[in-house]
């Protein structure tokens, strides 16, 4: 059985990134001797699924952030791309979604945008949430969880406090 897990950080107002999509303010909390459990996590995952704008962010990066991962990128642009590990999709969420599990892949990196959390929220495709809260107010931004959002009820799994002011919390659906 497939597992989505949505693996994000957001800003105690709510945003996980800046108006023109900047991710700078994460570096607050970035030490060389924590990664907040990213490392585990990223060995128990499988495949990223992500939107078109953080496919995008990534590129910018020196490196590609997601080596030796399928990553699906849902866009209903035309984009193009050298990578192998690299698929774009079309199709609605929850068609994606069974076509990726038939492919064999099981634990499943909901890496964000906004509205891609949205559109998994409103099928209710997310089974876990891991939501790393850094001590920042943005103001504005690109929301978490952009309106409107369905409702969705869960089960506290477990939280923690990092030195940083980071906090972390897990939730399962119910």
């Amino acid at each position: 059985m497939m597992k989505v897990t949505l693996y994000i950080a957001t800003s105690l107002d709510g945003y996980i990134a800046r108006s023109n999509g900047g991710i700078d303010w994460l570096s607050i909390v970035e030490t060389q001797e924590e990664d907040y459990g990213y490392a585990a996590f990223y060995e128990s995952i499988d495949a990223i699924v992500l939107g078109s704008k953080t496919y995008e962010l990534g590129l910018s990066f020196d490196q590609w952030p997601y080596p030796d991962k399928k990553s699906f990128v849902f866009t209903q642009r035309n984009l193009k791309c050298d990578r192998q590990d690299v698929v774009f999709v079309s199709d609605p969420v929850n068609r994606a979604l069974e076509n990726i599990e038939t492919e064999g892949f099981k634990n499943i990196w909901l890496v964000g945008g906004g509205a891609l959390i949205n559109s998994f929220l409103k099928h209710s495709l997310i089974d876990e949430y891991i939501i790393s809260i850094i001590p920042i107010i943005l103001g504005e931004g690109i929301r978490l969880l952009p309106p409107p959002t369905p409702e969705e009820k869960l089960d506290f799994i477990n939280s923690k406090q990092y030195p940083s002011g980071l906090i972390q919390i897990n939730y399962r659906r119910k």
